[in-house]
């Protein structure tokens, strides 16, 4: 069985092909991304961790709903976190059709927007910038769902605006610091066993 990590950039899209967009397993050679499936997804503007491997069984465990695993992410947000706030991202927010399960919110820093100008989406940017002096922050949410767009859905409700996100951990696993965008290594015998035994690592 083949268990690649794999350090996702911006601007490609986690699929098999696409006719428009890069992919993930264009980042392989061909011989290998033949053989490899990439385990759940990363939205097309979101970087971060991202397993890929040939075992059916290690994609069912990480993705079905009813085992929780955990996820976290670091990101950057427009506007500004309050006590309140942080409560009802922890606590569950209304959304359409389901309200979020309890998270686990770390605020980072304050900044400016004018301060994160290089982590900005090169067609948003200029908006962005039209108010430099702006609130801005850092922070990481861990969540054990997946629906789409979750993390910046969840953000929004808040009334903050992700325009950076990047998935650092699933389970026990984190993503290497080491290892630079766009860049894959097999995962070492130590991180598949933090996949294979009870992945959960719950919140």
């Amino acid at each position: 069985m083949l268990y690649y990590m794999f350090n996702k950039p911006q601007g490609c899209v986690t699929a098999r092909t696409d006719a428009v967009h890069r992919t993930v397993m264009d980042f392989f050679p061909p011989e290998l991304a033949a053989k490899l499936h990439p385990v759940g997804r990363l939205d097309k503007d979101t970087c971060g961790l991202l397993i890929l491997t040939d075992d059916g069984d290690l994609d069912f465990k990480i993705m079905q709903p009813d085992r929780h695993i955990s996820k976290t992410y670091f990101f950057y947000a427009i506007g500004t976190m309050t006590e309140e706030k942080k409560q009802l991202l922890e606590k569950g927010i209304p959304m359409a059709g389901f309200t979020t399960k309890d998270a686990v919110f770390r605020f980072g820093r304050e900044y400016r927007i004018g301060e994160l100008e290089d982590f900005m989406p090169q067609e948003r940017r200029e908006r962005y910038m039209k108010n430099p002096r702006g609130a801005a922050f850092s922070a990481s949410i861990t969540i054990c769902e997946g629906k789409k767009h979750q993390v910046k859905r969840m953000l929004e409700a808040a009334g903050c605006r992700i325009f950076y996100l990047r998935r650092d951990r699933i389970g026990a696993l984190s993503l290497d610091s080491s290892l630079p965008q766009g860049e894959y290594r097999p995962l070492t015998a130590e991180e598949l066993l933090l996949l294979q035994v009870d992945t959960s690592d719950r919140i």
